[in-house]
């Protein structure tokens, strides 16, 4: 049967090589790609090192298709090369594809120089991504000629000069970046003879960050009619003051103006952005009384530090605001005592005042947010606090009188408290002490060596600061290897920190399903949906970018001919395969319907999203996340009876214990009592919302390999059944019912079990 097997999959294997080496025969005959096309990305290979290895093949790009080249009646409409490791210019020979509507060519470091003006010619272009290249010089006018564009991305080059007043004939734009580069000069906006960025009325993205732009932000730069939700100015030259007509603006998420040298007073009207998420005035001259943000019912993180507002008691706003998690006023001129209501928001992570004027008694009251990890009021004037035993996480109060009586020698006065916690990098426990030669890494879905797909995310406007929370970590996980198309536990994060731009910065490793190495055309896939937006994070990291690091491909063959001696074998092989046709077709069928039974058992989630079922796709979480089926094969000793707690019609539960230490309780699907995946996955998404101090928690899921696993706490005091009559016993089967019905889901969990 192998020997079968083998003979068939290389008779196959010569059939392919025999069909691909007639049609190229064919296509050098009769080319499918204009010649105007042809000639054009032909000059543009010329110019370009370490282009992929099926450039140059043939002489026609979309008969034989070239990589990264999409074609339709014979024309180019889309060429993709991001992270190719592409050397070289962008010669104006683009300008020859007149029907390109996608030009991607971002993650390529090694294209420089100047941007050729004739990229204006391409009238029908509607995606332009030079992200993370090396460009240089200005940013032509003539891309004000594309009048379709809808995603501009040029952030992260070197690009000088003034921003083109004619980009402001890109009225279809939704998406326009030109971050991280060396822009100078003002912001243009429209008069009677030249257009201008007001004129943007459908964009939603002005990324303007991390430049030299300066002057005034211009107050008609903004107006009732537009639709912006992210405005990340920070990191310029901006002066003067800020303009209220922000204020008009009401679909403003995210406003970023520190790290200018803005002046002046906080319009009163931007207290109209009711769904602001985030608004960082931080490192600037801003004066007057403290703005008031009360309205922003939505507002997450605020910073108003290193200003010169006047000096005044904690604002009302502080206490009153339901969305708050992070408030960030340091080197101000607040005073007097701070409102203990304060501390007590459920959802409030961080509190940072230090150098200011607090004085008097300090109480954190006596409810304390359950998420509050930091309260860093050091050097203020604080003589005496009132602490609850409910706060154990970090006070920082060095350089308040305090410190010098009653506190001391405490915890509170050393300066050693603000150290970071753990950093988060995605566990490899489970793949023991194996290393890896230098230029690979460990998959910590396999354990084996491979090539990464590796990169660095930025995550400009995050709504958390607490990065201690694994499971904020894991939904960016699950949503990665979702919506990229990977497979489960196939992505790693490493170091999550906030750099000096206050950005949470993450190293990412995405790793290929099989094998070592992604092939060209996945890398090109993910590297357009990072890069193009298409992939969207969890709501919780607001807008971000990437950065991608260079690829190591497997080294290519040298040559893309055959000798006369080859064609001679190839035609051979081919007169005797005829008779296997069939046979081939038979064992093709049966393949195909062995794979997509063995994605559906290992990529279950991922084969729902890509057969566009309405409910498809990965389940949505509240804490819960997803276990592989070694892991819990591992720590419940291969599901062994010493780790048996008991068992009923549905299955059997074990316990086991998790990296971190905590005790589990497993409980496995046997075999014809395990339902469909669409049940399974609704099954789990209600449960990981049920949270209730009396109901046992879902910690997480296994659904691989033909597996239906649920992971609870793990209850050691027996069902409440057996603790009410006395006869309590480790476990009982009945705590956890599998076929649940909607109004007994929630009472079948920890309604049974019982908690001491």
């Amino acid at each position: 049967m192998v020997a079968a097997t083998t003979t068939i999959t290389a008779t196959s294997g010569l059939l392919l090589v025999c069909f691909t080496y007639s049609f190229t025969v064919f296509s050098m005959v009769s080319s499918v790609t204009d010649p105007r096309d042809a000639a054009a990305i032909r000059s543009l290979m010329d110019q370009w090192d370490n282009t992929p290895p099926s450039w140059g093949g043939s002489d026609d790009p979309c008969g034989t298709p070239w990589e990264g080249v999409s074609c339709n009646d014979s024309r180019i409409t889309a060429l993709g090369l991001s992270t190719m490791g592409l050397k070289g210019r962008l010669s104006g020979d683009i300008g020859e594809l007149a029907e390109l509507r996608s030009l991607d060519l971002s993650f390529n470091p090694g294209l420089t120089g100047s941007l050729t003006s004739r990229l204006g010619d391409l009238q029908k272009l509607n995606i332009l991504i030079l992200a993370g290249c090396g460009f240089t010089g200005s940013i032509p006018n003539e891309l004000g000629y594309l009048k379709d564009l809808s995603f501009l991305a040029l952030n992260s080059n070197n690009f000088t000069g003034k921003i083109p007043a004619s980009l402001g004939n890109l009225t279809k734009v939704y998406w326009l970046d030109l971050a991280d580069n060396q822009l100078t000069g003002p912001i243009p906006i429209s008069s009677g003879s030249s257009p201008g960025l007001d004129l943007l009325l459908k964009a939603k993205h002005f990324h303007f960050n991390k430049n030299q732009l300066s002057g005034t932000i211009p107050p008609k730069l903004f107006s009732s009619e537009m639709i912006l939700i992210h405005v990340l100015f920070d990191g310029n030259q901006f002066t003067g003051s800020i303009p209220s007509t922000l204020g008009l603006v009401q679909t403003l998420e995210v406003l970023r103006l520190d790290r200018n040298t803005l002046t002046g007073k906080v319009p009163e009207n931007l207290s109209n952005l009711t769904n602001i998420i985030e608004l960082n005035f931080a490192h600037n001259k801003l004066v007057g009384s403290l703005p008031n943000f009360s309205d922003m019912k939505s507002l997450n993180y605020v910073d108003l530090s290193n200003n010169s507002f006047d000096p005044s008691e904690s604002p009302l706003w502080f206490s009153t605001l339901p969305s708050l998690t992070t408030l960030v006023m340091e080197y101000g001129s607040l005073q007097g005592p701070l409102p203990h209501k304060l501390f007590g928001f459920p959802q409030l992570q961080q509190v940072k005042l230090k150098n200011n004027a607090f004085n008097g008694t300090l109480s954190l009251g006596d409810t304390i947010g359950p998420q509050l990890q930091l309260v860093d009021l050091q050097d203020n004037d604080i003589s005496s606090v009132t602490l609850s035993s409910g706060y154990t996480n970090t006070l920082i109060l060095v350089g308040n009188p305090v410190c010098t009586t009653a506190l001391s020698n405490t915890n509170y006065c050393q300066i050693q408290q603000q150290q970071a916690k753990r950093i988060y990098s995605t566990s490899l426990a489970n793949c023991g002490g194996k290393s890896c030669p230098l230029d690979q890494k460990i998959s910590p879905q396999s354990c084996e060596c491979a090539y990464p797909y590796e990169g660095t995310l930025y995550f400009r406007g995050p709504m958390f600061r607490d990065l201690s929370n694994v499971n904020t970590y894991h939904s960016l996980e699950m949503s990665l290897w979702v919506k990229l198309g990977l497979t489960p536990g196939s992505v790693s994060l490493q170091n999550p920190f906030f750099n000096n731009d206050d950005y949470l910065q993450i190293q990412l490793e995405l790793f290929p399903p099989t094998g070592k190495y992604f092939n060209r055309s996945e890398v090109q896939r993910i590297g357009f949906d990072l890069s193009n937006q298409t992939y969207k994070p969890p709501p919780l990291f607001g807008p971000y970018y990437f950065i991608a690091s260079p690829y190591t491909f497997p080294e290519a063959g040298n040559g893309h001919s055959l000798s006369s001696r080859m064609v001679t074998g190839i035609i051979t092989g081919c007169s005797a395969l005829v008779l296997c046709l069939v046979a081939l077709g038979i064992y093709a069928v049966w393949q195909k319907r062995r794979a997509e039974q063995a994605i559906g058992l290992s990529r279950p989630f991922v084969s729902w999203a890509s057969s566009g079922k309405e409910s498809g796709g990965a389940p949505q979480l509240k804490g819960a996340r997803w276990f592989s089926y070694e892991e819990l094969k591992k720590i419940t000793n291969n599901f062994s009876m010493s780790s048996e707690l008991g068992y009923g019609g549905y299955g059997k539960v074990y316990r086991g214990m998790l990296t971190g230490g905590q005790m589990v309780a497993i409980k496995r699907a046997q075999q014809g009592s395990t339902q469909g995946g669409l049940e399974f996955k609704t099954e789990i998404e209600l449960l990981s919302r049920v949270h209730h101090k009396n109901l046992v928690g879902l910690v997480g899921f296994c659904f691989e390999q033909g597996e239906q696993i649920l992971v609870y706490e793990y209850m050691s005091n027996g069902s409440l059944k057996d603790s009410l009559t006395g006869t309590a016993k480790i476990w009982s089967l009945n705590a956890i019912t599998r076929r649940q019905t909607y109004s007994s889901l929630i009472l079948p969990v920890r309604s049974i079990w019982y908690r001491a």
